[in-house]
């Protein structure tokens, strides 16, 4: 068993992101989840998990607490030690500095020896208390606050401190590929943590091909060729396609390894229309299209409609998995294009602005 820690405000989305590189994952507390396996290699490209522990033990979010549970814990292991601590959204008015002395010293009390610099092993705490919502497979929710309409928070109270040994940690380096910072830029770029989380859940990973029909920039397939995945891109406009290939060129660099540890994926992108695409049936694992927002596109040679439409029959086609990013939600057109919706999350962008995000299979 493992435990996950969580990032960003939307645990059920990290939590579908997480499955990606993990089994049977479920919410325990804000911002922390369980998982039966992990795919360690896998975790390196999570954008929405920071990092995945072989759990020692769960218990109440209070040091009293971790410290008996650390002390009674089977512990198999030899060599260096380091305790990390932290306390989820500052949720539960922990000191980490403390719990890290105190844990530490119960781990030299077991015979260990602290190396704070380069350890063998690293255990990580982390507290959490906050309101869960779960539903029916056991992925949950924070609901910190009550609702605009003033109704109470849903959902149980927890309070859980995990306990567990450091596995594997994702690759934080997003900020590196930040939309202005890229060769070719265009406003409404989709920032690279939301683009690896889509291409994680549509499939990407070594071996697969994963294919973007509205690729606009690029970002999407860039995240997915560097977690392994083999891309392609096609895009209506030919400066959007120049500018995609630009990009894809210099993030993708066959001879450069890529910083989750995956060996890059091959790429190509093309001027194409997303509602006949150039593909055979079936040829592609998983698709993944930001449409055009209404009031910010503009669309030469069809409606929005019909656009999307077109483009959700056409995913249908070639692939038995998409995700689809939009400003409002294209379900009702998805099922008429024969897709099932697995699942959806709304992400709040700006007061202005929600990005809806569709799984369908």
């Amino acid at each position: 068993m493992y435990f996950l820690e969580l990032g960003g405000e939307d645990d059920a989305f990290a939590i579908r992101e997480a499955e990606s590189a993990a089994a049977d994952v479920r919410s325990v507390a804000p911002g922390l989840a369980v998982a039966n396996t992990v795919v360690p290699e896998r975790v390196h490209g999570l954008a929405y998990t920071h990092r995945a522990s072989a759990l020692l033990g769960r218990t109440d979010a209070d040091l009293a607490s971790a410290t008996v549970l650390l002390e009674a814990a089977p512990i198999d292991r030899s060599g260096t030690v380091a305790v990390r601590a932290t306390d989820v959204h500052g949720s539960t008015g922990v000191a980490t500095d403390r719990a890290e002395r105190e844990l530490g010293q119960v781990l030299v009390d077991r015979g260990f020896e602290v190396d704070l610099e380069d350890p063998d092993h690293i255990l990580r705490v982390a507290f959490s208390e906050g309101r869960l919502e779960c539903d029916e497979n056991g992925r949950g929710d924070l609901l910190s606050a009550p609702d605009d309409e003033g109704d109470e928070p849903r959902g149980e109270r927890v309070s859980v401190c995990a306990l567990g040994w450091l596995a594997a940690e994702s690759v934080r380096d997003f900020g590196t590929r930040a939309p202005t910072d890229k060769p070719f830029f265009q406003p409404g770029s989709m920032d690279p943590l939301l683009a690896r989380a889509v291409a994680n859940v549509a499939g990407a990973r070594p071996g697969a091909t994963i294919l973007d029909p509205m690729c606009g920039t690029g970002g999407v397939l860039v995240e997915a060729g560097l977690v392994g995945a083999d891309v392609v891109g096609t895009d209506a406009q030919a400066k959007m396609a120049r500018g995609a290939r630009t990009n894809l060129e210099h993030f993708l660099e066959p001879d450069e390894p890529s910083p989750t540890g995956a060996e890059r994926g091959s790429w190509h992108v093309g001027r194409g229309d997303a509602t006949r695409l150039p593909i055979a049936d079936d040829a592609v694992d998983g698709v993944v299209f930001d449409a055009p927002y209404g009031r910010q596109s503009k669309i030469d040679t069809h409606r929005l409609e019909d656009l999307v439409s077109g483009a959700l029959a056409e995913t249908r086609r070639v692939a038995s998995r998409a995700v689809v990013v939009a400003d409002r939600s294209w379900a009702a057109e998805a099922r008429e294009a024969g897709w099932e919706l697995e699942a959806a999350f709304e992400r709040r962008v700006h007061r202005s602005l929600t990005r809806y995000v569709l799984v369908l299979e």
